[in-house]
């Protein structure tokens, strides 16, 4: 395993480490807001403390695996420093995925504790059958919330709820962390113990496990508090507003970087709904917005964003998907500041940022961190490209872990060795400006960007072949200014296949993956184009589903006399 030179000088920077730190400094500064109910520092660590004693209680220890699948909400945060400070490892998931998805992955991370809402508790509860699941801990959005609000709330039918059934593997949050003893901090190897296993989309078909330790998390949080905010960040002052899922890594990565490991007060939104987003930043002036090309399209489009003052915005940034220029004007207009771009993926953690201060080209990721190193190389060959050449994005840091877990055939697809040093490729094409910003071309065709998720189209694939009737299937994505890429199927069926339409089809998917993999519409072919030995030529297909978006949008022109 690679060690960064300055492994030992970090040795205490640990995932959470500069929370706490906060926390004896701030104490009685607000680090969350979570429907209008402030969480201090203090009270933050404490709860999230009483949290990890609970889990001890319950048989949790140094190394065991909890799965979090609940929304943004104060309990997230909660149980993700809890669970961290236990020496465990924590597995961030949707909220949105489906018993299928979430089976597969309790059984691939080795999963015995689950952290979710009474709203999906009926998925949980499939699993305890077909895995190795020995608890659940169940709570609900409004769980942390006064007596009063939680009333009526319930009393407006506001709050969601779901059937909870009464078994002794079932514990609630609330109760949890009443009582809980504050347990002995666990001893933990930034470098050679895991900090969580996060899921992406996997090549054959599978979501692939992403093993990541302390260091690899602390190296670009503090690269990003250090050197990309630096002395624009007003330490124990300033408001960053969370609305991307914190289990997604871009958006825990900036909560940590800019709210909890700076004494900074962060307004967390359990949903992205425009008005409220709108009303927070007017309300607590908030300077640091992070978001997709979705969300700022969505506040741009809103007809009542005039009614709203959000001119204390600041430092404004985009992740996800590459931002088209006609909103970064529009917002550079509406708010007189720049958007900058953030880009990273689940393997290696953040990568680049833009440059405060200087406005991004256009197509920019911007600029890599000072823990990550990146290689422009041709896919072929993997030899270097010339300056200002286009090709596949590689990127290694000696402070991650360089695999997936449990899948030696796709660590050996992704990770490549080049003169004794183990980089990740992107599957992102990209170019290089002489001062060193990365300029986005393309991606692979296997990646699908919808709604800045990172779909896979094998998975998807995968999904659909396991219908009865489906003998081959090819998933690619169709550009969409509007959510980025929109998933299209092209189907082969059975010869004997009657009545089995795209609407069947969908709901099949519906059943297996999370709402955002769906399919968006399904056609039918009699065949599929594959090279000699078989293998689906997607690129072709995607090529040409962009080609007839492109001619039906050329304006007929009118022939002359």
């Amino acid at each position: 395993m690679e060690m960064h030179a300055t492994a030992a000088t970090l040795e205490q920077e640990l995932t959470f480490s500069r929370f706490d730190q906060m926390s004896q400094k701030y104490p009685n500064q607000s680090a969350l807001v979570y429907l209008g109910e402030h969480f201090s520092f203090r009270h933050l660590k404490d709860l999230s403390e009483r949290f990890a004693g609970a889990l001890s209680a319950l048989g949790v220890a140094k190394g065991h695996r909890v799965m979090i699948y609940i929304p943004n909400c104060a309990q997230w945060v909660i149980a993700f420093l809890g669970v961290q400070k236990l020496g465990a490892v924590v597995v961030p998931v949707a909220p949105i995925y489906t018993s299928h998805e979430i089976i597969y992955m309790i059984n691939d991370a080795r999963v015995e504790t689950v952290i979710c809402m009474d709203t999906n508790f009926c998925y949980v509860k499939e699993a305890f059958a077909e895995t190795d699941l020995k608890r659940v801990i169940v709570t609900n959005v409004v769980d942390l919330l006064p007596a009063w609000k939680r009333w009526l709330g319930h009393l407006f039918d506001k709050i969601p709820t779901g059937k909870v059934d009464n078994d002794p593997r079932m514990h609630r949050f609330s109760r949890l962390i009443k009582h809980a003893p504050i347990p002995k901090a666990a001893a933990i190897d930034p470098v050679a113990d895991l900090s969580y296993i996060l899921y992406t989309g996997g090549t054959t078909g599978f979501p692939k496990g992403v093993p990541g330790n302390h260091m690899g998390m602390t190296s670009y949080v503090n690269d990003v508090t250090e050197d990309v905010a630096g002395e624009y960040l007003n330490e124990g002052q300033d408001t960053y507003i969370a609305i991307n899922p914190l289990f997604h890594i871009m958006a825990l990565g900036l909560f940590m970087a800019v709210g909890l490991n700076r004494g900074n007060t962060t307004l967390l939104m359990p949903f992205p709904q425009v008005d409220a987003i709108l009303e927070t930043i007017q309300r607590f002036k908030v300077r640091w917005l992070l978001g997709v090309p979705a969300l700022y399209r969505m506040i741009l489009e809103n007809d009542r964003q005039d009614r709203y003052d959000i001119s204390s915005l600041t430092y404004c940034y985009c992740g996800g998907d590459v931002l088209p220029e006609e909103v970064k004007e529009r917002w550079h207009k509406r708010c007189g500041t720049p958007i900058y771009q953030v880009y990273g993926s689940t393997e290696v953690g953040h990568v680049t940022y833009s440059r405060i201060g200087v406005e991004p080209s256009p197509r920019a990721i911007g600029f890599p961190l000072k823990s990550r190193q990146c290689l422009i190389v041709d896919p072929a060959t993997l030899e270097p490209v010339e300056q200002g050449k286009t090709g596949e994005l590689l990127v290694t840091s000696a402070d991650t872990l360089k695999s997936y877990y449990n899948k030696p055939g796709e660590t050996e697809k992704t990770f490549v060795e080049i003169d004794g040093t183990t980089w990740c490729r992107m599957g992102d094409f990209v170019s290089a400006l002489p001062t060193g910003e990365l300029i986005y071309m393309e991606r692979s065709a296997d990646i699908i960007k919808h709604k800045a998720f990172r779909v896979s189209a094998s998975e998807v694939e995968a999904a659909l072949q396991d219908h009865p009737t489906v003998i081959g299937a090819c998933v690619v994505g169709v550009p969409d200014p509007k959510v980025g890429e929109r998933i299209k199927a092209i189907v082969v069926l059975k010869e004997d296949a009657r009545g089995v339409g795209g609407t069947e089809l969908i709901r099949w998917c519906r059943d297996r993956l999370a709402a955002y993999k769906v399919p968006s519409y399904i056609e039918f072919r009699d065949m599929l184009p594959k090279s000699k030995v078989g293998k689906l030529l997607r690129r072709e297909v995607r090529d040409d589903e962009i080609r007839r978006i492109t001619k039906d949008k050329t304006p007929t022109q009118s022939k002359g006399k």
